[in-house]
């Protein structure tokens, strides 16, 4: 069994915690959380779990922890991580993994030194969904990807300890890069601050990747619907991943066609012919998708990294590729949209 404590249990941490004492390798100790008010839920809740409210740390050795999970506001995350990993104790940190690269690769050294697992919670690389949307993307169905444009709306939550950039974007982030294999080399970012002033409730991001692959960003905390929703257009197909809807996944054969292709090169103008182009609607297509809670699934992938000793999907360096990502869309907002490029480590 591996005796796991959890640091934060506010408004994601209880998803966290029910899937970590329903683990069956996983014995859960306690809960530290600076919230005095989570220990009247823990004792409702779980009643057999421990409770502390000094996020020292000093605790985890009474508690003979191995592993620790961490929920708490992101600019606490490298603190806290930092010394849970030069304890000797493995680490799943919820996105993003550190507020800078600078400090993800210092966690990253860390790890690799004390020689224990360390895990991001970018919670949609563990669905079902998402892996089955890779697989089409591989499988060359789609043809050559054109563009992907990504919508995170909601009315709502508003947060007042990071912007609507850090708060959603590393989920759309961390899935496109995870398709795409690759990580942006050029970000440009504008966002909008129609509530509370210096932090941007709206933004739209825009990432250029090596390959030549495009990708915009739509991000809101002021829309009257819930979207979650990422369109993969390609040369032959489309195909939208939509995480509110009953259908995850719908293929449609869909496109613009050249009439004679094997003829048509750009800037050949010699016959029009070559050049006549048609608009292909063709069939729909819904692959099915075996889905399981994400986060059941994420945990478990930490469970198993910990007794196999291999990275998991979301180790470290996934991690600090999303906020390398992060931090040039931040330097591109603060600079009214400049473009930015990706600071490569």
């Amino acid at each position: 069994m591996i005796r796991i404590a959890q640091v934060g249990c506010g408004y994601w941490g209880p998803n966290l915690l029910r899937n970590l004492v329903d683990h069956p390798e996983v014995e859960v100790s306690g809960v530290i959380d600076l919230d005095t008010k989570v220990a009247k839920w823990l004792e409702d809740t779980y009643p057999s779990l421990l409770f502390h409210s000094d996020t020292s740390l000093d605790i985890l050795d009474d508690w003979e922890i191995d592993a620790v999970v961490v929920s708490t506001p992101a600019h606490t995350h490298y603190r806290l991580v930092r010394d849970i990993l030069a304890s000797k104790r493995h680490c799943l940190v919820e996105k993003p993994l550190a507020s800078s690269t600078d400090e993800c690769i210092d966690l990253i050294r860390i790890a690799e030194e004390k020689s224990v697992t360390l895990m991001v919670g970018h919670t949609f690389l563990h669905n079902a969904a998402v892996a089955k949307m890779k697989e089409i993307i591989d499988s060359g169905e789609l043809g050559e990807i054109y563009y992907v444009y990504a919508q995170r709306l909601n009315l709502g939550k508003i947060r007042q300890d990071v912007d609507v950039l850090w708060n959603l974007a590393p989920h759309d982030i961390s899935i496109i890069n995870y398709w795409f294999d690759e990580i942006p080399d050029q970000v440009t970012a504008k966002g909008i601050d129609f509530i509370q002033s210096g932090i941007s409730d709206v933004a739209f991001v825009n990432l250029e990747f090596p390959s030549g692959r495009h990708a915009v960003i739509h991000l809101s905390w002021l829309d009257p619907h819930k979207i979650r929703q990422i369109t993969v257009v390609g040369s032959k197909k489309m195909a939208v991943y939509d995480d509110t809807s009953q259908e995850k996944i719908v293929v449609y054969d869909k496109g613009v066609d050249r009439k004679h292709p094997e003829k048509a090169t750009l800037g050949n103008f010699e016959d029009f012919g070559t050049f006549q182009l048609r608009l292909r609607a063709g069939g729909v297509r819904i692959p099915s998708v075996d889905f399981v809670e994400p986060l059941k699934v994420e945990v478990d992938a930490f469970v198993t990294a910990i007794n196999s000793g291999h990275p998991p999907l979301t180790d470290g360096k996934n991690g600090l590729e999303t906020v390398q990502v992060l931090e040039a869309a931040t330097e591109s907002l603060r600079n009214s949209g400049k473009a930015m490029e990706v600071r490569s480590v």
